[in-house]
């Protein structure tokens, strides 16, 4: 893994040294809020620490984008989660991040597609991907299993090659 430098991130390769503040911002409400309740933080963000890339700015480590690839020729494709620190929610950090990671999948590893699967109530996070190129694929009825015991929809984004908005 390499560092990537966005027009407000830096994407670093994550060590162990960033597991407790990784941690930390994992365990924030607003973020729970979508990646769900975990009983043991650290051990959560050490079990992906391997695909994970830290998200900078201005030198603070502020979140992480996660990248996981299919390797099957027919199926090739990779896909891509964030979290960040609610102090940065709705200041382009996001969207920095996210079409840094795209941009590195797309021309440095080859990639021709990518995919991303957020809680489709999740209207925030939705409208981050889109202004990077992702398009909306099909809804994915329930999903996932929300902090409330019941299983939620989410929605599947894909972004083409050629979709990608610079």
């Amino acid at each position: 893994m390499t560092t990537l430098t966005g027009a407000q991130v830096v994407l670093r390769p994550a060590t162990d040294a960033d597991i407790a503040a990784l941690a930390l911002i994992r365990s924030a409400p607003e973020v729970t809020l979508w990646w769900g309740e975990e009983e043991d933080y650290p051990a959560a963000v050490a079990d992906d620490l391997d695909r994970t890339f830290v998200v900078e700015v201005d030198g603070r480590l502020v979140g992480a984008v996660q990248t996981y690839e299919e390797a099957d020729p027919m199926y090739r494709h990779a896909g891509m989660d964030i979290y960040l620190e609610p102090t940065v929610h709705g200041k382009g950090i996001g969207t920095d991040a996210v079409r840094t990671m795209a941009k590195h999948l797309i021309h440095t590893v080859g990639h021709h597609r990518l995919v991303i699967d957020p809680a489709a109530a999740n209207t925030a996070a939705i409208r981050v991907y889109e202004r990077v190129g992702f398009r909306r694929v099909g809804v994915l009825r329930r999903y996932e299993r929300g902090p409330d015991g019941t299983f939620h929809d989410g929605i599947l984004l894909d972004l083409l090659a050629e979709d990608l908005i610079d």
